[in-house]
């Protein structure tokens, strides 16, 4: 029993005095009082050995005095902890609550939390809450329903709690693991980094003792980080053109592998083996990148860049595939960079032997065979960087002479036997080491890429016709589509744009370049279809495609032919006065804004500035439609027109006539037909019974390069033919064109509006001023203003009336198609009427 003290408080029972363990004896007799009485020991067996050692190891180490001071502590924490809590709540009326009693005597009353009772506030506004006490006053009715709010609530709080922390335990790890990963992903990419750098110099400075690296270079390719994966790629790429031999690999086969070798040998073997494994698990790699579009240009970058540093090595095929198959991609940086990688191998031949030129010529052809020709020019344009010897075909390949037995002089017969076994020895010993010559001769060119003549002139006869094949497929079907668009297009109303022929361009260049190599069977097919190309018209089948092509692509077919009949001279006889007519005809369809400047010169240079003769009534009608030519178009047209007419006046001296102005035309027009400006024939034009006014007005040109070749053309009639010849141009209508043309257009006007002459005007007086009023009045009154009304009322009636026809006929077009749909759409509603009449029949009888 604990003890009372004055102030009646019950105190704790004393401490049993410590005794030190070494003093506790254990009898015989209460060990065996243990055993038999197990059910009095038994608890000792449950005691939570680890809190009184926790315990004991908390408080061991302090004293006596510093051990009650640790109990004040706790209790001191135990008091303010209740204290917080009661201020915290509100105080229950003494009336309505029974009071605890603690161990020291003092009365607690129960305390209730603010934010449980929900009529607190409406009952503060009655004025049933006591402001000054903070006390609630409560009915008893109204004390039972908040017992049973505040239980249902404690239920719920229980209940939800667990839930509430179990779905906010994952949502707090995602955020950490998140957290985490944003902080590492710098250090771990910058770790990888390293990583690739080690691996690739290690891999260059010693490439057959760290070779099993690769596997570890290609893991790290397979990283999920799209940019760890782009460095893997390029350091790969960067690691191989450094590693790669320059032999083609070939591994050893299964009875190779089982004769012994040395070390060396299996060590050159394992690292060729693991080489050539990585390498084609690499371009594997990249093949399906290609395909991703964020991985789809370095992809490309390191396919291109593989293609021209090791076009001997291994898996070629597969290379090629993948760049030529990108080489009429949308996207321009892959369809420059393949097209780069492609006139790269044709270039440099000398690194596969001319093997991989052909094999990407019968690529490039199969993909335009496959596309039908639409694809984007610039997949055939790179057959313009093929290089072929001529002196191949020239070559005679002489196969090496077997060298001939030297005849057997007369021996004596008495010679001993001995030395005919010494010859014939000689003999066997020379075969052997002429086979064994003739064997290491096949090994060494099996091994080199140089090939011998015969071998280049085949591979070379092979990839000449993969491109014109290329080519006459394009030619062929450029015709195609061209005659079935002016068969819909006479159908149709004008208007309507000419379907495109991508290829075309490029294949007319590519005709013109190799003219030379073509077999002369072709010459007269290819001949045809430039006819019909450039818009001739046969007379007996009315064929025409005048319509289909623009007049750059016709402009080309003429030149293509000429260069065609040019470069075979000697084997072909063709008439090209049609290509005469085309061009006669294209002079006048031209528009400097929507055709090429460029093919226009080229086609002047071509056909009339390098003819080395001309028929006088052709001459004639081109110098008149070049005249005419150069005062509507600009005035780099007009310099070519102008080099070309001055360079056929020198040339042909009798058409100088047109540059006589007699009364009644030329000189020569009594004997010849009138000038007719509409003819489609340049011999059929009268064009000698004209005078070249036009040069008058040419020498008036703002352009003082214009105006100057105008006056020296014009002054050609005082000059005799002798010299005439000493002045003819060197410069070419090509030339003249792109020294004019609107980018190099650089000159200052020679008008009246130039600053010098506003100054001169200003320094005038007052006379000149009158003097120039009374000019105008006059010129003023020399114009008959009737006669100007007129010819302006009816200049703007017809543009009117164009305007109406143009509203009239896009209103009948739309009323025309909506007559259509709507037949179509009866059509539509009867074939379902009857379709619905079946039903409901098929219905009935059922």
């Amino acid at each position: 029993m604990g003890r009372k003290n004055k102030n009646q408080v019950i105190l704790p029972p004393e401490l049993p005095p410590d005794i030190p363990e070494d003093e506790f004896e254990v009898s015989d007799e209460d060990v065996a009082f243990v055993k038999e009485n197990p059910a009095y020991t038994g608890f000792l067996t449950n005691l939570d050995t680890k809190a009184i050692d926790k315990h004991v190891v908390r408080v061991a180490d302090h004293e006596e005095d510093e051990l009650e001071a640790l109990y004040e502590k706790r209790n001191l924490k135990k008091a303010l902890r209740k204290a917080n809590e009661e201020v915290a709540g509100l105080q229950v009326d003494r009336v309505d609550a029974l009071p605890i009693k603690t161990l020291d005597g003092e009365l607690r009353y129960r305390t209730v939390k603010e934010s449980v009772p929900e009529s607190i506030p409406h009952e503060k506004e009655s004025g049933k809450v006591d402001d000054n006490k903070g006390v609630a006053k409560l009915t008893k009715a109204e004390r039972r329903q908040l017992l049973k709010k505040t239980k249902k609530e404690a239920k719920k709080q229980v209940k939800e709690e667990p839930k509430v922390s179990d779905a906010k335990g994952p949502l707090h790890s995602e955020v950490l693991a998140t957290v985490e990963k944003e902080l590492s992903a710098e250090e771990l990419f910058t770790k990888k980094k390293i990583r690739l750098a080690e691996v690739g110099m290690s891999l260059l400075e010693n490439p057959e003792a760290n070779i099993k690296s690769l596997k570890e270079m290609l893991q790290i390719c397979d990283d999920e980080d799209p940019n760890i994966v782009k460095l893997g790629l390029l350091s790969l790429l960067a690691v191989f053109k450094d590693i790669i031999p320059g032999y083609r690999i070939r591994l050893p086969t299964e009875k190779e592998m089982q004769m012994p070798v040395s070390k060396d040998v299996k060590k050159t073997r394992f690292f060729e083996s693991t080489l050539l494994r990585s390498y084609k698990t690499y371009l594997l790699k990249l093949t399906d990148l290609v395909k991703r579009p964020s991985f789809q240009h370095v992809a490309i970058q390191c396919l291109c860049s593989l293609l021209e540093a090791v076009p001997h090595f291994n898996f070629r095929e597969s290379l090629l595939a993948s760049v030529v198959t990108n080489i009429s991609s949308m996207d321009d940086v892959v369809r420059k960079v393949c097209c780069d990688a492609v006139r790269a191998l044709f270039v440099n031949e000398g690194k596969h032997g001319g093997e991989a030129t052909l094999e990407a010529v019968r690529l490039i052809a199969n993909l335009v065979k496959v596309h039908d020709c639409q694809l984007h020019p610039n997949t055939i344009e790179v057959f313009l960087s093929l290089v072929f010897d001529e002196d191949l075909g020239k070559f005679e390949h002489t196969e090496d002479k077997k060298p001939m037995p030297r005849k057997m002089k007369g021996r004596d017969k008495n010679k001993d036997s001995n030395q005919v076994v010494v010859n014939e020895h000689k003999k066997a010993k020379q075969e052997l080491m002429a086979k064994t010559r003739q064997e290491v001769i096949a090994d060494f060119k099996a091994v080199s890429f140089v090939l011998d003549a015969k071998e280049r002139l085949r591979m070379q006869t092979e990839t000449l016709s993969a491109v014109f094949e290329t080519y006459f497929r394009v030619l062929k079907r450029s015709i195609e589509t061209s005659s079935s668009r002016a068969e819909n297009n006479a159908s149709l109303s004008s208007g309507g744009s000419c379907e495109e022929h991508p290829l075309l361009a490029p294949c007319l260049n590519g005709l013109g370049k190799f003219s030379h190599l073509i077999d002369l069977d072709f010459m007269g097919d290819l001949m045809g279809c430039l006819k019909k190309l450039s818009g001739y018209k046969n007379h007996y089948d009315g064929f025409s495609l005048q319509n289909s092509l623009s007049v750059s692509e016709r402009l080309q077919c003429c030149i293509v032919a000429f260069r065609v009949m040019r470069s075979n001279l000697d084997a072909l006889n063709v008439d090209l006065h049609d290509f005469f007519v085309q061009l006669y005809n294209l002079l006048l369809e031209y528009r400097p804004d929507r055709d090429n400047g460029e093919i226009l010169a080229e086609a002047l240079k071509t056909l009339l500035w390098e003819g080395k003769q001309h028929d006088m009534q052709r001459a004639a009608a081109f110098i008149k439609r070049l005249a005419t030519f150069s005062l509507f178009y600009g005035s780099a047209e007009a310099m070519a027109a102008l080099i070309t007419l001055k360079h056929l006046l020198q040339k042909n001296s009798k058409c100088r006539n047109l540059l006589e102005n007699d009364a009644g035309g030329g000189s020569l027009s009594g004997l010849i037909v009138k000038y007719q400006a509409d003819a489609t024939d340049p011999n059929l034009s009268g064009a000698l019974a004209s005078v070249l006014w036009e040069l008058s007005l040419l020498a008036k040109h703002y352009h003082p390069s214009i105006s100057s070749m105008a006056a020296s053309v014009a002054s050609m009639a005082s000059l005799d033919a002798t010299q005439s010849q000493i002045f003819l141009s060197t410069a070419s209508p090509l030339q003249g064109f792109t020294d004019l043309s609107i980018e190099r257009e650089l000159f200052n006007f020679k008008s009246a509006g130039t600053p010098a002459s506003l100054n001169r005007k200003r320094k005038r007086g007052r006379d000149s001023v009158l003097m120039n009023r009374n000019k105008v009045e006059n010129m003023d009154t020399m114009v008959d203003e009737v006669e100007v009304k007129r010819k302006l009322e009816d200049h703007y009636t017809v543009l009117r009336d164009i305007a109406e026809n143009e509203v009239l006929r896009a209103e009948l077009n739309h009323t025309i198609t909506s007559i259509q749909l709507y037949e179509e759409y009866k059509m539509h509603e009867k074939q379902v009427g009857t379709k619905i009449n079946k039903k409901n029949k098929v219905r009935k009888r059922l």
